[in-house]
């Protein structure tokens, strides 16, 4: 080899070192807005679409819930990113206090289907083909919304973006959207619905856990869900303890001390712990002492004990299309004769519950929640 063409390799070689990084530039630094309605995802520089991936910026915190809230069969990527030298304060049972500046993402996709029609998306529960480390593969997903929820001064702001086709970004939908897909199973059995992005009254809706001052909070950020392992890019942990020790939470306990809900999909869990977890995560926000749903006796928390307030052989406050013609919320032992269940497997409005958040079944849901009522003993008088 020449002496001439090794010193060409010489200088050629930084050059195109600086050429590859101008092409995988970073991502600038998470920008926290005090105020106002970014228009654009990539305003906040949160998540982003990038080189083939939607990538999570430095110090922004995937995680995952042990029970979550079902949406159409959605799969989600959580994140969660605060200012430098701020942490939550740990809560044993309720949201835990973050500080202003706090911003939390939920990203909701599919798999994609086998099949190419527009629309197709697959509906499976496997998500080990999604992510590249913590970043999700745009090759393999579909996007379609991701909701970002930011505490302010005032308090949290909840602001919902729609993924444009190309998957690029994601525009500021205050309104909402309603988008037609098609769900697509193993067996190629298909189901068409209407996937809707709620708009920012809607998701206030859920999200204020006080129905009297009407202020919003996250849901799934409780120690009972979180406390859990999660695959980061650098090796399984305890979601509470890296919180911990990369700095965003403190005050909490072991993680073996703290209030943990079950898997509700795990088999080997008792059928009673997984049937409150999902009645919890599904149900409680609105479904509580000062929720939306406290004037209707009924409270699914975990917290609840498991007597009328939980709905055993409790009457519904009123009568009408949501009863079903039933006499009770849940009649021990007859899945068929109980209420709750009924509206779980609606789709119909002024039937199904949740009212909103969802415009398929989940029929593995609804099958856990009739499997918990056939194992209840007692019986229920009716009053005629």
């Amino acid at each position: 080899m020449s002496p001439v063409f090794v010193r060409s390799i010489r200088f050629a070689l930084p050059l195109l070192v600086l050429l590859l990084t101008a092409c995988h530039r970073e991502m600038p630094a998470v920008n926290f807005h005090a105020d106002g309605r970014p228009p654009k995802l990539s305003d906040w520089h949160v998540v982003e679409a990038r080189d083939g991936a939607l990538q999570l910026n430095a110090d922004v915190v995937p995680y995952d819930l042990n029970t979550p809230l079902f949406t159409d069969y959605a799969h989600k990527l959580r994140t969660i990113w605060m200012p430098a030298g701020t942490s939550a304060t740990y809560n044993a049972i309720d949201t835990f206090d973050f500080p202003v500046g706090t911003i939390i993402s939920k990203t909701f996709y599919y798999p994609k289907a086998k099949t190419d029609a527009a629309g197709d998306v697959a509906r499976t529960d496997d998500y080990s083909h999604d992510f590249v480390g913590q970043n999700l593969d745009l090759s393999k997903v579909h996007l379609v919304e991701t909701r970002i929820l930011v505490r302010r001064k005032d308090g949290w702001a909840a602001l919902p973006y729609v993924w444009n086709d190309e998957q690029t970004d994601a525009t500021l939908a205050r309104t909402g959207a309603v988008l037609p897909l098609t769900l697509v199973d193993v067996a190629d059995t298909r189901e068409n619905f209407n996937y809707v992005v709620p708009d920012e009254s809607q998701c206030a809706s859920c999200h204020a856990q006080d129905w009297i001052s009407r202020k919003i909070h996250p849901i799934g950020l409780k120690a009972r869900h979180l406390n859990k392992n999660y695959a980061y890019a650098e090796g399984g942990e305890n979601q509470l303890e890296h919180l911990m020790k990369v700095g965003y939470l403190s005050g909490a306990p072991a993680s073996t001390s703290a209030p943990r809900n079950a898997n509700w999909a795990d088999p080997h869990a008792p059928l009673d712990a997984r049937a409150r977890a999902y009645l919890d995560i599904n149900c409680g926000h609105c479904h509580n002492g000062n929720g939306a749903a406290n004037t209707t006796g009924l409270t699914l928390d975990i917290g609840t004990p498991e007597d009328r307030h939980l709905g055993l052989c409790k009457p519904p406050t009123a009568a009408g299309r949501g009863t079903g013609d039933h006499f009770f919320d849940i009649v021990p032992g007859q899945p068929d004769d109980s209420i709750l269940p009924y509206r779980l497997s609606s789709k119909e409005p002024g039937v199904m519950m949740p009212e909103i958040g969802r415009s398929t079944v989940h029929r593995e849901g609804v099958a856990l929640i009739r499997a918990w009522i056939a194992a209840q003993s007692g019986d229920c008088v009716a009053i005629h």
